[in-house]
């Protein structure tokens, strides 16, 4: 399961010190490429060694077992116990201390930045890794792609589409919502004919917020090396708050935990008949919410505009090598058999969701029929969303912890009377005031 998750912020204070530390604040991204050639990476496989791998995508132990079987002189510790707060948080203390940290780590996009700006992550660029450009869609390439170096390969992608209970829907006179309005319209529809039942769930969620900015085509982050502008005057998350505030001020969306197993039984028996979220849901859906298989379906995210077909990313992660690795040849083959070659193959195998344009494209990938939606081929219309993913959309350089503080600030529009407009606007200062604290010009 791929999803954004919340840190610590006091974890990610301790992260951002690394990046602001020495010099004065050095934040560029302009690590070299790390010393190593294509030949290197030959050369690492054939003479084997062993990699510490961190990485809580339940695919990648597939992975890792496929690739010692290729290369049996080579020998993968794979920690799979650490998720979200912990994983950062280890992953982070590795950093400080200089030692004791995996080769490989899997990194949210979110967070890619993050790690590149403290040097944490080697610039993969030496080993080839640029000459892939072309195997990975836009949103995953450009969110390991900072400033030009390559920070790790995409392992998956979190295009986004609506699932929806066509029970529900259908016993309710629902049409599929094509647009935002229409998607508010319903979600009023459904809560007066049964006011126990709700379009959908929502308690604030930084992913989910700016997903939808990004949907609308915001642009609320504007990084340019050191200097950071944060902006949610800006016409797209202002389109998203003035949208999506009946939502909230009219009680229509259910305020239950993500994630919970309240929230996977509301999947279950209708009382949420909805979410839009990335295209990673389908096995959480199949696996949380067994009751209702057979009576979901996939439709395309709704629209800002009718006729529109633009969608954004929710969610999804990369694989990095950390610059620490004494053996980052060896690391990269890893990454790249994950991402690019058999292991990935293996993943999407596994149910993982491809970033990769051939995969997308793949007759077979489009035709595959899932039970849980009735048979229906979801992947011709989550594979078209991965297409239209809106472009030029930047994660700031503290990402890990502005999306830490959110429910401090943007999130009291869900528990008091504060519009949605301005908690944004307070969320965007508390970030600005912490962006400034590490040594970002901020405005």
């Amino acid at each position: 399961m791929s999803r954004f998750i919340k840190v610590a912020a006091a974890a990610t204070a301790a992260m951002l010190a690394l990046a602001a530390c020495g010099g004065g604040g050095d934040t560029s991204t302009d690590t070299p490429a790390a010393k190593g050639s294509e030949a290197d990476v030959t050369a690492a496989l054939a003479k084997g060694g062993s990699l510490t791998v961190w990485a809580w995508d339940g695919t990648v132990k597939d992975v890792a077992a496929g690739f010692q079987k290729k290369y049996p002189n080579v020998k993968i510790n794979l920690v799979s116990a650490l998720s979200g707060d912990k994983h950062y948080t280890a992953l982070q203390n590795a950093v400080a201390a200089g030692s004791g940290g995996p080769d490989v780590a899997q990194v949210e996009y979110f967070a890619v930045l993050q790690f590149a700006l403290s040097k944490a992550l080697a610039n993969l660029s030496g080993y080839g890794a640029d000459s892939l450009k072309s195997e990975f869609t836009p949103g995953p390439w450009a969110a390991v792609t900072p400033n030009g170096g390559v920070y790790g390969l995409p392992l998956d992608s979190g295009p986004m589409a609506m699932f929806y209970n066509k029970e529900v829907f259908d016993k309710n006179g629902i049409t599929v919502p094509t647009t935002w309005a229409e998607y508010v319209e319903a979600a009023r529809k459904l809560h007066t004919a049964n006011p126990k039942a709700y379009l959908t769930g929502d308690t604030g969620d930084a992913g989910f917020t700016t997903s939808m900015i990004w949907q609308a085509g915001g642009k609320p982050y504007q990084v340019s090396g050191n200097d950071v502008t944060i902006n949610f005057a800006d016409p797209g998350a202002a389109k998203y708050a003035t949208t999506w505030q009946p939502m909230i001020t009219e009680k229509l969306v259910a305020s239950i935990p993500p994630w919970t197993d309240e929230w996977f039984k509301a999947l279950g028996d209708g009382t949420i008949a909805s979410l839009v979220t990335g295209a990673w849901m389908p096995g959480n859906l199949a696996s949380g919410a067994k009751a209702a298989a057979g009576k979901w379906r996939v439709a395309p995210m709704p629209q800002w505009e009718a006729g529109g077909k633009a969608t954004a990313e929710n969610g999804g992660s990369s694989l990095g090598v950390m610059d620490k690795s004494a053996n980052k040849a060896l690391a990269y083959a890893f990454v790249k058999y994950a991402a690019a070659e058999e292991g990935k193959d293996l993943r999407i195998k596994a149910g993982a969701f491809p970033s990769t344009t051939k995969d997308l494209n793949s007759p077979e990938f489009l035709a595959t029929e899932f039970p849980y939606f009735g048979g229906q081929k979801a992947n011709e219309i989550l594979a078209q969303s991965a297409k239209d993913v809106v472009s030029g959309w930047s994660y700031l350089p503290f990402q890990v912890y502005a999306n830490s503080v959110f429910n401090d600030s943007a999130g009291k529009a869900y528990v008091s009377a504060t519009p949605l407009t301005d908690s944004l606007k307070a969320w965007g200062e508390q970030s600005a005031k912490y962006g400034k604290e590490q040594g970002f010009t901020v405005k």
